[in-house]
């Protein structure tokens, strides 16, 4: 997550100083806790009574001559929903509310941001007319409203039966994006039931296989009829934030759906192929506290120990053990650490508090070659980087334990034999020696913690 600002309050808030409704100290002071805490400064101000919501929300309009609107009891037009998807609308911290001809009014708690402005022209075509909002409301009408209208939508699996087939939804023959949805949802819901966490979709001459991954098998569950394939890709590309309209180049993006009480991540990813794109997908849980996920405390002392330390931590286990969620577990039990904590992920599964996440992108040359180059100019402590992808990176990351910094990283391994072997090879002849502590997956109920004695032991 990258540094927190709001452009209209960066450009008048010394206007507030002329206009009498804060001093010059307050501003500055206000100005180094945004900088330090990475909000942007009108948080801080609210935070601190320094001025009111409402009177913060004012003087905008006055000053910009844009109308505020208080979104507190207002219902949007949700036709327009379709015009911003839920990332943009997180990202940008803007929904919009109503559109009259070509003209679609927006809220926005920063409506001189013109780089969210122009992606937006950009994307739906429609000229935007901003309105001022509290960036609060904005972001609870954003939750509110596109949990159940952008994402998949809720999941019930209490109520659901052990034999539930999501092919039952394929004898509707209502061709309608609902109809879409619903059997996006009920593919879903059928993964979650069987404990599956990663799925794909593939193009056969007559439509397209639905696979889940179950072990080290991919198994076919049902297919796919040629009338629905075009339909059903476009609809689980637009509710992952992808271009519907590209298929010979790869993308990566973000659904979100609902599953009872808990909102869950998959990250999918399209790739074409000679015979169409293959899509794959990935389900994360939402991270637990390290007690919760069953380790003991001496196992979480030895996590929080290694922490403190420069040296790497190292998750292992196998395909789809759950690495990633333990370590989103240990950053969570960080984020309220004085640490600037920084991680370096194809995507952000969950946004966690208080951690800088960023996300690679090369449509835009934002790759793992950039991320190293410049990551070290953000003075962080501890660094997450998702998997080791080349020679270069990992002696690169290796070498940022000699400037003291943590790092976390997941490692493919199947078991500890398999990790010894791997580790063998001489392009770990570096990293190999700075391990300070590897949480090994060996499955759901079993996670072992090795210590920098352990390792002596194990890690030959």
């Amino acid at each position: 997550m990258e540094l927190v600002t709001n452009k209209t309050l960066e450009k008048l808030k010394y206007d507030l100083v002329r206009d009498g409704l804060v001093s010059y100290e307050d501003v500055e002071r206000a100005q180094e806790l945004a900088d330090s805490q990475k909000v942007n400064i009108g948080q801080i101000l609210i935070k601190s009574n320094l001025i009111s919501e409402e009177k913060l929300l004012k003087f905008l309009e006055n000053k910009l001559h844009i109308p505020y609107v208080d979104l507190k009891d207002y219902t949007l037009d949700k036709r327009c929903l379709s015009y911003i998807n839920f990332n943009d609308a997180q990202k940008y911290k803007i929904i919009p509310l109503f559109k009259i001809e070509n003209v679609l009014t927006v809220a926005m708690a920063d409506p001189l941001d013109l780089f969210a402005i122009d992606k937006i022209v950009e994307k739906t075509g429609c000229d935007i007319e901003p309105v001022v909002s509290a960036e609060t409301s904005v972001l609870k009408k954003i939750e509110e409203y596109y949990k159940t209208d952008s994402s998949v939508g809720e999941i019930n699996i209490e109520s659901s039966e052990n034999k539930f087939d999501w092919q039952e939804e394929l004898h509707n023959d209502v061709l309608s994006d609902e109809h879409i949805q619903i059997l996006i949802r009920a593919i879903l819901k059928q993964a979650i039931l069987n404990n599956v966490h990663e799925l794909f979709f593939e193009h056969i001459p007559n439509g397209l296989t639905v696979n889940f991954r179950q072990g080290s098998e991919i198994v076919e569950t049902g297919q796919i009829p040629s009338i629905l394939v075009v339909p059903f890709i476009s609809k689980l590309k637009t509710l992952s934030a992808l271009d519907a309209n590209v298929c010979e180049l790869p993308q990566l993006g973000k659904l979100v759906f609902k599953v009872d009480d808990i909102l869950l991540t998959a990250s999918i990813s399209a790739f074409p192929t000679i015979n169409g794109e293959r899509i794959s997908l990935k389900i994360y849980k939402p991270p637990k506290s390290l007690s919760e996920i069953g380790l003991s405390d001496i196992q979480i002392n030895t996590i929080k120990n290694a922490i403190q330390n420069p040296g790497i931590i190292l998750v292992c286990g196998s395909s789809l053990a759950g690495k990633t969620h333990i370590i989103y577990s240990v950053l969570s039990e960080l984020r309220n650490s004085n640490k600037n904590i920084m991680t370096i992920e194809s995507i952000a599964k969950y946004n966690l508090e208080n951690i800088n996440q960023c996300e690679l992108n090369e449509n835009i040359g934002f790759n793992i070659d950039k991320a190293m180059r410049f990551i070290e100019f953000q003075s962080p402590d501890l660094i997450y980087f998702e998997g080791i992808t080349s020679k270069s990176a990992l002696d690169y990351f290796s070498s940022l334990v000699f400037k003291d910094k943590v790092l976390i990283t997941e490692f493919l391994a199947d078991n500890m034999a398999d990790l010894n072997k791997k580790l063998a090879y001489n392009d770990f002849e570096m990293f190999k020696p700075l391990i300070s502590c590897i949480i090994f997956v060996h499955n759901q109920d079993r996670i072992e913690v090795l210590d920098s004695d352990d390792l002596n032991k194990f890690i030959k």
